[in-house]
C-alpha cells in the first residue's frame, strides 16, 4: 500500500492544495460540445454517476460509471483539472442494451476515482461496464493511516457495491453476472487480492514494516500516522474477505502482498493479472512482488505477470499537463509527475489497458 496525495474537494484554485484540484475534480470542466450525426463508431465511452447503497455506511457510495455507448450526448471533460488531462466522455448517453462483463475498480491510498478514469473509460470503450468508487477513510481528503491500516473494509467496500449494482433495477439489466472482474491500483492492488482469497496476516506484515521502516513507503506512511499494531484488530486484519462473484483479478503495482500469507496465495485459484511497474532502480519497495520483494507471483498458480518499464509507481496517474511537475514544485507536493527517463505516460497507459482487455477476453480487445 502505497501513500497516495492528500485531496480534498475544490475546482479552481489552484493554491489550495494543488493535488486537492489533481485528483478530486470530476466535472469541473464540462465541454457542451455536440456530436456530429455520422455514424461512425462512437469513439467515446459514456460516463454518469450512480448513489449506491450499502449497509455498513450511513450515506450511499457515490459511483462513476463507464460504458459502452448505444447513442451519443454531448462530450465532457471528466476529472480535468490544473494537474491532470481529462477524459473525454459522453456523459449521460444511453448505454449499449446488452449484457456486458463488469470491471469494479479500486483506487490507492489517498487517491479517488477520478485518478483511474483514463483506466476506466478506455476499457468502456472496449465493451465493459465499468465502477469505480471512492473508498471512505482512504481516498482524496478522507485519508487517514490510523483508518487505512484497516485494509478489511475496502474489500468489503467492493462487495457491498457489487450487491448494490445487481439490485438497482438500471444497473442490473446492463450486467453479465457470469462476468466480474475487480481491478486494483496500489492499496487497491491489495483490495483485489483480498476479494480472491489473499488473507493478510498482522504479525506478517509488522515484521516486514519492521525491516523496511525507513525505504518501505507503505511503513513509512502508517509511522508518520503513528499507526500502533498493537491496537489493531489482528482477526480483522486476517479475515477471508474473498467474493466468489468476481472470476477475475487485476492488480496494478499492488502494495501490501508483504503481508499476505503463502497458503493463501497459493490457494487462489481464479486468473491472476499483476502488472508491474518500473526497472529494479525505479520499482518502489512496497510493490515488489518478485522473488527478491514479497514472492507474491511466484506463489501464484494462476498468474499472468506483466512488466513496464520506463516508469515508476505513479505512472499509473492520469498524465499530466505541461505544467503540472511544476506547479506541484512550487507547491512542495509529491512529485507525481515526474517519470524516470524516457517515460511515455500515455503510452504505458495504453500498454496497461491493452494487457487487461486481453487478459479479460473483452469484445474489443482485438482477440
Amino acid at each position: 500500500m502505497l501513500k497516495h496525495p492528500k485531496l480534498s474537494h475544490i475546482c479552481n484554485d489552484t493554491r489550495k492544495s494543488i493535488l486537492a484540484v489533481a485528483l478530486a475534480t470530476t466535472l469541473c470542466t464540462l465541454q457542451m460540445v455536440m456530436p456530429s450525426k455520422a455514424n461512425s463508431k462512437i469513439e467515446y465511452a459514456g460516463y454518469d454517476q450512480v448513489e449506491l447503497k450499502v449497509p455498513h455506511y450511513t450515506d450511499p457510495l457515490n459511483a462513476d460509471i463507464w460504458y459502452p455507448v448505444a447513442t451519443k450526448t454531448y462530450k465532457g471533460l471528466v476529472a480535468d483539472n490544473a494537474i491532470f488531462q481529462g477524459v473525454k466522455a459522453f456523459v449521460g448517453a444511453a448505454m449499449e442494451k446488452k449484457k456486458h462483463p463488469l470491471v469494479v475498480i479500486s483506487h490507492g491510498s489517498g487517491g479517488a476515482k477520478q485518478s483511474m478514469a483514463w483506466l476506466a473509460s478506455s476499457l468502456a470503450t472496449r465493451g465493459a461496464l465499468v465502477l469505480v468508487f471512492n473508498h471512505p477513510g482512504s481516498t482524496s481528503g478522507d485519508s487517514s493511516p490510523r483508518r487505512s491500516i484497516k485494509h478489511w473494509t475496502r474489500p468489503k467496500d467492493v462487495s457491498a457495491i457489487l450487491d448494490a449494482a445487481m439490485a438497482d433495477k438500471f444497473l442490473s439489466q446492463f450486467i453479465n453476472e457470469e462476468d466480474i472482474s475487480a481491478a486494483g491500483f496500489s492499496l487497491g492492488g491489495a483490495t483485489v487480492l483480498s476479494l480472491a482469497g489473499a488473507r493478510a496476516d498482522l504479525r506478517r506484515y509488522q515484521n516486514y514494516c519492521e525491516k523496511f521502516e525507513k525505504v518501505a513507503e507503505d511503513c513509512i506512511f502508517f509511522a508518520k500516522g503513528g499507526v500502533d499494531y498493537s491496537l489493531v484488530d489482528s482477526k480483522k486484519f486476517s479475515q477471508d474477505l474473498s467474493d466468489p462473484r468476481i472470476k477475475r483479478i487485476i492488480a496494478l503495482d499492488p502494495g501490501m502482498t508483504y503481508g499476505m500469507t503463502k497458503e493463501s496465495i497459493k490457494a487462489i485459484k481464479q486468473p491472476i493479472l499483476v502488472v508491474s511497474l518500473g526497472d529494479d532502480k525505479t520499482q518502489l519497495v512496497a510493490a515488489d512482488v518478485s522473488s527478491t520483494g514479497s514472492a507474491l507471483v511466484s506463489n501464484l498458480s494462476n498468474v499472468r505477470h506483466v512488466k513496464l518499464a520506463p516508469a515508476s509507481h505513479f505512472t499509473a496517474l492520469p498524465v499530466c499537463k505541461p505544467n503540472g511537475a511544476k506547479i506541484l514544485q512550487e507547491e512542495e507536493d509529491d512529485p507525481i509527475c515526474t517519470d524516470p527517463a524516457g517515460t511515455d505516460r500515455a503510452d504505458i497507459h495504453r500498454q496497461i489497458v491493452d494487457a487487461i482487455a486481453d487478459f479479460l477476453e473483452l469484445p474489443d480487445s482485438g482477440r
